[in-house]
């Protein structure tokens, strides 16, 4: 049930304000503690997703195959997976400080919540980016316990980047969704209005993007993967004309701008500082 597709988007992003924080490479310790934390919490979300969506997975024809609507997993299995993996991210936040330690449980009340928001609100997609954006302010209080005005910035472009996507994700269920009751922006708004939307997010991100990267003070290298992104950005709203191509532009192409902006930051501090 674990998609390590969707896993992709968020990890390198917790590396990326790991080295915004300290400009440089965190400790071994810290690094793999920071490992722990986004796997048992990235597991714990999607399995709690699973879970809490099973009857409505059943009813659509795209996730009426997924493990639980389907029977490969038992509820209560799922249940215990989730128990373990929200345990194990706790002990990681636990060793690696104080402060990642005190935040924890608000990382966990998204985490537990996000799923419903789609029943009652359509602006469930800046929820779903505001999860998300857990990953980079967690990798950088976990390099250094404290907050710099960098990281908001980045925690708010990572928000923006996912919301942005997940609309686009969302138009393959826009029937279903007004069918059953669910909320969406494409349901709200219809398909045109909430491209537009997409397009207004993705332009947030890359401006917030910069910004971080501005007071954070990186250089030539960390400007580039932005410019990157907001081409890889540009060419995924062109695939998503035709909606038989939303997922490889939800898949492929976000997971590129998450990989490419580690890569390059990465270079950037380890050329620079």
């Amino acid at each position: 049930m674990i998609k390590v597709e969707h896993t992709v988007f968020a990890f390198p992003f917790a590396f990326v304000g790991a080295l915004m924080a300290i400009h440089g490479i965190p400790p071994l310790r810290v690094i793999l503690l920071i490992v722990v934390a986004m796997i048992s919490a990235r597991s714990a979300a999607m399995t709690l997703n699973r879970i809490i969506d099973r009857r409505f997975d059943a009813l659509n024809v795209r996730t009426r195959d997924r493990e639980i609507p389907a029977g490969r997993v038992k509820v209560r299995d799922a249940w215990i997976f989730t128990v373990v993996s929200i345990i194990i991210f706790e002990f990681s936040a636990f060793f690696l400080n104080n402060l990642c330690f005190m935040l924890s449980p608000v990382a966990l009340f998204f985490i537990f919540t996000y799923s419903y928001t789609k029943r009652f609100m359509p602006l469930c997609h800046l929820y779903l980016g505001a999860t998300d954006a857990f990953a980079p302010l967690g990798g950088y209080i976990a390099a250094e316990p404290s907050f710099g005005i960098d990281i908001v910035f980045l925690y708010l472009g990572v928000m923006f980047w996912v919301a942005g996507f997940d609309i686009l994700y969302s138009l393959q269920d826009v029937e279903f969704d007004k069918k059953v009751g669910l909320h969406s922006i494409p349901v709200s708004l219809g398909k045109d209005k909430a491209l537009i939307v997409a397009r207004l997010f993705h332009f947030f991100t890359i401006f917030l993007f910069f910004l971080a990267f501005y007071c954070c003070g990186l250089h030539i290298f960390s400007y580039t993967a932005v410019v990157i992104s907001a081409f890889l950005l540009f060419y995924e709203h062109m695939l998503v004309r035709d909606l038989g191509k939303v997922n490889v532009a939800f898949f492929n192409i976000n997971g590129y701008i998450s990989v490419v902006l580690f890569v390059f930051v990465f270079v950037d501090i380890l050329i620079y500082g």
